[in-house]
């Protein structure tokens, strides 16, 4: 019988099947859909979303606007928060623990002996299931990247959607900012739509080249389309065409963004004004800004008369936006805003603490246990604060920092945020569990 303990225990043989976690390349898991039957052939009209920024927060609308239009609707998203099965969506339901499990045994079986990485098999395995359980939509995510994302193999996608691009995993997409967008314009294909969010001069003109060279029409932010808010309300303007909209479920200022590429997307595979506004009031997408009121670590806050607050941001870009949020909410002209803070090894700490000099109280460092690149220590967040010019303190654990925070400040604002593993280990704190290993 599929359990919790048997997904992790083929998630930790599937992540054994190629010695590298992170090796681009299409070559495999094409060989892999072919022994399978090619499922990626037998999938329901698919918007296919890259970026650096806010692609899971334009899923997460994208999925309320099919829902809201009567379908139903898969989503492939990565990486997981609490468990691996949050990744796949079928028609509307997370996997279950057997379906997930039968999937992997049979993309084992096709494998063979070949090398492929945990996110090419594990894609597969969603592949498989997409094609086998009858839907009307499937919102996909690229992995990391685009143009050799295992996500990639799609003949002809209905949409395409590229959010804003920002510097991140350089290691394995380019030192510069034309070299990732060009990584990421690597989803477009011919004659398909391209819906892109706000991108800097060298992002858009690498992938308006793309499109173009691919006879894709495109649609740019704050030339084609644009949203904002006015009286309470979200404002979406396209061409001649304009929508009075409900204002976004999801809390931040960045996500007005989100929300307006969501609806440009949704637009441009026929979706109603009707269906797109009830979409983007119900959405549902967590460690995204996302108040915490229920678990250990809100009442402790509770008890002190502050509030919790959750986010997954980790690169420089989502600081940017996290920071703006936080410093437009009427309550930080009230309140102290503490920063209970971990990052991967890989990640700026010093480079995204710096958005909150001036705006945050304090620094408080801990770190995570697993995740994919391994955790800085708190010794490093703390002195990479300090650099950053903020006062900064460590603690052993996410507990011991909240009580910390909410001890020294009473009523303060506390905001868990640096990486999507520790948001992670919050939630299944708050659920009472504990985290599935996140091996790519």
């Amino acid at each position: 019988m599929a359990t919790a303990e048997t997904i992790e225990a083929a998630l930790q043989r599937l992540s054994r099947l190629h010695p590298k976690k992170i090796d681009l390349s299409l070559g495999r898991i094409e060989r892999l859909l072919e022994a399978l039957g090619r499922p990626q052939d037998r999938l329901p009209p698919v918007i296919h979303v890259a970026g650096t920024n806010g692609k899971g927060s334009t899923c997460a609308f994208l999925k309320a606007i099919s829902e809201a239009a009567g379908e139903r609707c898969h989503v492939y998203t990565s990486p997981h928060l609490v468990r691996f099965n949050e990744r796949i969506v079928l028609a509307g339901e997370i996997v279950d623990d057997a379906r997930l499990e039968d999937a992997f045994a049979r993309c084992e079986a096709a494998n063979g002996d070949h090398e492929i990485t945990f996110f090419e098999i594990t894609t597969a395995a969603a592949f498989l299931l997409f094609s086998e359980v009858p839907a009307d939509r499937l919102i996909l995510e690229v992995g990391l990247g685009g143009r050799v994302d295992a996500t990639n193999v799609l003949p002809k996608p209905q949409c395409t959607v590229i959010t804003p691009v920002s510097l991140d995993h350089q290691a394995f997409l380019g030192d510069s900012i034309e070299l990732i967008a060009a990584e990421k314009a690597g989803i477009i294909k011919r004659h398909v739509p391209v819906i892109v969010g706000p991108q800097t001069l060298e992002a858009e003109h690498m992938i308006r080249a793309a499109a173009e060279a691919m006879a894709a029409p495109v649609s740019i932010w704050g030339q084609d389309f644009r949203a904002y808010t006015e009286h309470g309300r979200l404002v979406f303007e396209a061409e001649d065409e304009l929508w009075d909209l409900n204002p976004p479920s999801l809390a931040g200022s960045h996500q007005i963004i989100n929300a307006g590429v969501a609806a440009a997307a949704a637009r441009a595979c026929g979706y109603s004004q009707q269906a797109v506004s009830a979409g983007l009031e119900t959405a549902r997408w967590p460690a995204r800004l996302q108040r915490l009121t229920d678990g250990p670590l809100a009442e402790i806050v509770s008890e002190g008369e502050g509030a919790l607050w959750l986010d997954g941001g980790h690169n420089l870009s989502a600081a940017e936006s996290l920071a703006a949020s936080l410093g437009e909410m009427e309550a930080g002209r009230e309140r102290p805003l503490v920063l209970v803070c971990a990052f991967s090894n890989n990640k700026d700490a010093q480079g995204f603490l710096a958005y909150f000099e001036g705006l945050a109280a304090r620094v408080i460092a801990i770190d995570f246990q697993g995740g994919r690149e391994g955790a800085q220590t708190p010794g490093e967040v703390a002195e990479a604060a300090r650099m950053a010019g903020l006062p900064a303190q460590t603690a052993s654990d996410v507990i011991e920092a909240v009580r910390d925070a909410i001890s020294d400040y009473p009523g303060a604002r506390v905001v868990i945020c640096g990486s999507l593993y520790l948001a992670g280990e919050v939630l299944a704190l708050s659920e009472g569990g504990s985290v599935q290993s996140t091996p790519g």
